[in-house]
């Protein structure tokens, strides 16, 4: 099949996509998908059917290259960091760009763009890697090299957002995520399309548009698909703190709801830091808080538990939770998540758990854990992103990407 490019002013130019297979989705439009080959294993979802309305054998969307036209970069100079840019790359039917991102001897981030983005619309793809300092120059790098090689506009496609719980003041320390927002603007970038930002505030620390897409829909969707008896399951927040998050599932699966209460937290000491020093009049102060012991607000007795939360990072707080599920009865335990960093020994401790499965998606390579872990599986959500790209590019609404998103959500 053929996709014909067409550029205003200038000759057409005419694409031919091979292995490529043409796929209805809930638009009124045909979007089309690529087969990925070459690339490691990953849950897939399954084409759904058309809704009600929606007319067949129209032509799929075309990637209408304006002026300058559109170039995809892969920022990151580490090879599995850059997976999801070839699965972005082949959805879309565009070559990668060419660019070299390396680390110089003395661990200095060297960026050399290889071709002329003079006048073109810029997509830079970066995803964490475990040294993730380095992953942030390489991103601040390539967008000021892209600006200074006077690209039309740069938009950062960064799944998952560095430093995003460090998002609000502790003490004497400092807001990060507020930091990294004005080091990127700064840099030269015009519009950032992130996913599940772990506070959606963070949005409000940029001056650019910001697009915090969703990976629900992809989770929620594995979970009807790849659990068999999932309507005898009911969905577990691990703490109070993510019972909003668990309710969005629950009330979109038409399952029940349980929410974890008591876990034990560090407390923190104000004795050392001079907060401690007595005022000289009288200041009314906050009763401590004591939390009661584990329990569960719920019943999981007998059904299969869903814990779901935005990162799996330090997997303690999870294990402890599967522990007091299945003390309680559950059988089965899930714990499904946007962002799977899965740092340290994480992998260990899952596969010595009680947990069953661990479900997370690509914003971060993780085929390292994978092999130590055979309960860790992915959902690949590079769909979305593609499709966010293509309507950004062409100048297309972005509203059908947030339908049925709220503002708990």
């Amino acid at each position: 099949m053929s996709i014909i490019l067409s550029r205003p002013g200038l000759e057409e130019q005419v694409e031919t996509f091979t292995n490529c297979e043409i796929i209805q989705h809930h638009t009124t439009r045909l979007h089309y998908k690529h087969k990925l080959e070459g690339l490691s294993a990953a849950w897939v979802p399954r084409d759904r059917p058309s809704e009600a309305g929606e007319q067949s054998g129209r032509s799929p969307p075309v990637m209408n290259h304006t002026e300058g036209g559109l170039v995809i970069f892969s920022a990151n100079s580490h090879p599995s960091s850059r997976e999801i840019s070839k699965r972005i790359g082949e959805r879309l039917g565009v070559e990668l760009g060419k660019v070299q991102v390396y680390q110089e001897d003395n661990r200095e981030t060297r960026v050399q763009i290889q071709e002329s983005v003079r006048g073109k619309d810029v997509f830079i793809i970066q995803t964490a890697s475990k040294d993730v300092n380095t992953t942030i120059m390489e991103l601040l790098i390539t967008v000021y090299a892209c600006r200074t090689s006077c690209a039309r506009s740069i938009t950062g496609v960064v799944p998952y957002f560095p430093y995003s719980k460090q998002c609000k003041m502790r003490k004497r320390g400092s807001i990060v995520s507020k930091l990294l927002a004005s080091m990127m603007c700064k840099a030269g970038l015009t519009h950032l399309i992130t996913m599940d930002l772990h506070q959606k505030e963070i949005q409000g620390f940029f001056n650019i548009p910001v697009d915090n897409l969703r990976a629900s829909p992809f989770l929620l969707q594995y979970i009807q698909e790849e659990i068999p008896d999932y309507r005898n399951a009911v969905i577990v927040a691990k703490s109070p703190a993510s019972a909003k998050r668990a309710q969005s599932f629950a009330e979109r699966l038409r399952l029940g709801i349980a929410v974890i209460h008591g876990e034990a937290q560090d407390a923190e000491s104000d004795l050392v830091d001079g907060r401690h020093s007595p005022p000289t009049v009288k200041i009314p102060l906050l009763i401590p808080k004591e939390k009661p012991p584990i329990t569960v607000v719920g019943d999981v007795g007998g059904r299969i538990a869903i814990i779901v939360d935005d990162i799996i990072d330090d997997v303690d707080s999870f294990v402890a939770a599967a522990q007091t599920l299945k003390k309680h009865g559950a059988y089965k335990i899930f714990v499904m998540a946007t962002h799977g960093i899965l740092s340290s020994d994480a992998p260990k401790l899952i596969e010595e758990s009680a947990i069953d499965k661990v479900v997370v998606t690509n914003t971060i390579p993780h085929e390292h854990q994978k092999l130590q872990c055979v309960k860790i599986q992915t959902v690949d959500i590079s769909l979305i992103l593609s499709e966010a790209i293509r309507r950004i590019y062409n100048g297309e609404s972005m509203s059908y990407l947030f339908r049925h998103i709220g503002l708990e959500d």
